[in-house]
């Protein structure tokens, strides 16, 4: 690890990252392999990466591909489904499977560290919900992207998929699925860790833990200052470009900034809680992601699915998440992170938000005051059979919900967005799902927004090309990975050598 002296002493860098995590991770991976002579300094403020937003059982671990997350197909005004961000989505989830497919060909990181390839399952039950489901299904199948999606209403076929949704269900009750084999369980957090495992092999990439980003301004028309604590020790270290990816926490630098840009913006966070169970009967018996169908009215991140996830080398099944609310930004935040990110620029948007929001704000409260036996009555609408020994409850993730401007006042908004200085000398990430699984389409954008190839874009854009696609040149392989990750990238997204 570098020394304090060192950093003091080489306070200037390229680039500044802020936050061990996903996007940081994904960024920093890009720019060294078509910038590698620039230097790089990643800050975190925790002793290891990947532990906040990104940890294991802090996301969904989802490779969020669009095959079962129905939120992510909603009905128009006239009925009629829309599947523009599935597609969106599905695509941006196929360049990152071919960014890990290159990268492992070449001796980079270790692919199966971190990805499962599991079925994704959607589950309705009730006329209407499979209505929706057999619209949803036409309106997919016929693309490229989702050919591979399977369409059931038979209680036995169902039941083959996924025999614990089924068991102790009335055979009677009308119920659909649909499913794509071909889905993924994703360990975002040892994927970041493999990443900078990577790049810290380059000399000109520094990785500092236990270090606070305090505060940050411009200097001049070229330069940044950023006040950083490192271990309990004030220093100083300058930067042409600085990128905020520290979750939650990101819009607390972002206005600390000071770049007009951050006036648009505010934060709502939202806590979450997972029902974990390690029984073996019931993990050798779920080989699959099925997500249901939130309640009417409820928010997007109230959609229950029940997962299989490897964690740490054991598979467990999770069930929810079951939603909370804070004021706090990451779970080692400070209950002050909401209070400090009201501004006179963002105060009104933030009430029109809590006024809009109401039923929100009391879904919120009403799943705060859930205890074990209601949320086991939850998963048993999903897991008819469901004891309530078998399951622990255990915190997820914070997330920050963006609070965004507008002309009548303020939206929420369920999403992630790039917030970019007008010079493309800062960028920041906000917003949460599907985030990790699009990472690295969002950090190629933000690479081509940052001041570090505005004259250079088609140099950019090759390079990435070459990275993200040479696992297609280099011959055929017998490892099963890649030969599944060429096989869908050839036929969905027809990358061809």
């Amino acid at each position: 690890m570098t020394s304090l002296k060192t950093i003091t002493e080489n306070n200037h860098y390229d680039a500044v990252l802020v936050g061990a995590g996903i996007m940081s991770g994904t960024l920093a991976l890009l720019l060294t392999e078509v910038l590698p002579d620039i230097k790089i300094l990643i800050i975190e403020k925790l002793n290891v990466s990947g532990s906040e937003s990104t940890g294991a059982f802090n996301n969904a671990g989802t490779g969020h591909a669009a095959n079962c997350e129905l939120n992510y197909t909603p009905l128009d005004e006239k009925g009629k489904i829309k599947i523009d961000k599935a597609l969106s989505i599905n695509r941006s989830f196929e360049k990152s499977m071919s960014l890990w497919a290159s990268l492992y060909s070449t001796g980079k990181i270790d692919i199966k560290k971190f990805l499962t390839f599991i079925p994704h399952i959607s589950f309705v039950s009730g006329k209407d919900n499979i209505c929706f489901l057999k619209k949803r299904y036409d309106a997919m199948s016929t693309n490229p992207e989702f050919i591979d999606m399977e369409f059931s209403s038979s209680f036995s076929q169902i039941s083959s998929w996924a025999p614990l949704i089924t068991k102790d269900r009335n055979p009677l009750n009308e119920i659909a699925a649909t499913r794509i084999e071909r889905g993924t369980d994703i360990n975002f957090e040892a994927l970041t860790k493999e990443y900078l495992s990577f790049v810290s092999k380059n000399k000109n990439v520094e990785i500092r833990y236990n270090t606070e980003l305090i505060d940050l301004k411009k200097i001049d028309q070229k330069q940044w200052q950023l006040e950083l604590k490192l271990n309990g020790k004030n220093i100083s270290v300058r930067t042409s470009y600085v990128f905020l990816g520290a979750g939650g926490k990101t819009i607390n630098y972002l206005q600390k900034s000071k770049i007009p840009e951050a006036d648009n913006y505010g934060g709502f966070p939202v806590s979450g809680k997972w029902l974990i169970s390690e029984a073996n009967y019931l993990t050798e018996n779920h080989n699959s992601k099925v997500y249901g169908m939130a309640d009417i009215g409820s928010p997007p991140m109230s959609v229950p699915h029940l997962d299989t996830r490897w964690i740490n080398g054991k598979k467990l099944i999770l069930f929810g998440p079951f939603a909370g609310f804070t004021t706090k930004f990451l779970k080692k935040g400070s209950y002050f992170d909401l209070f400090n990110s009201i501004r006179k620029t963002n105060i009104a948007s933030m009430l029109d938000v809590g006024f809009k929001n109401n039923n929100l704000i009391n879904y919120l409260i009403s799943q705060s005051l859930k205890n074990h036996s209601s949320r086991v009555e939850n998963l048993k609408n999903m897991m008819p059979s469901a004891d309530p020994s078998n399951w622990y409850l255990k915190n997820a993730g914070q997330r920050v919900q963006i609070i965004k401007k507008t002309d009548s006042g303020g939206s929420l908004k369920f999403g992630t967005e790039i917030v970019n200085s007008s010079d493309g000398s800062l960028s920041a990430l906000l917003g949460a799902s599907p985030g990790a699984s699009t990472a690295v389409s969002i950090m190629i954008e933000v690479l081509k927004k940052s001041c570090l190839f505005l004259n250079d874009k088609s140099d950019l854009q090759n390079k990435i090309d070459v990275l993200i696609y040479q696992s297609e040149f280099i011959g055929e392989s017998d490892n099963n990975f890649l030969q599944n990750i060429k096989k869908r990238n050839n036929s969905i997204l027809g990358f061809h050598p």
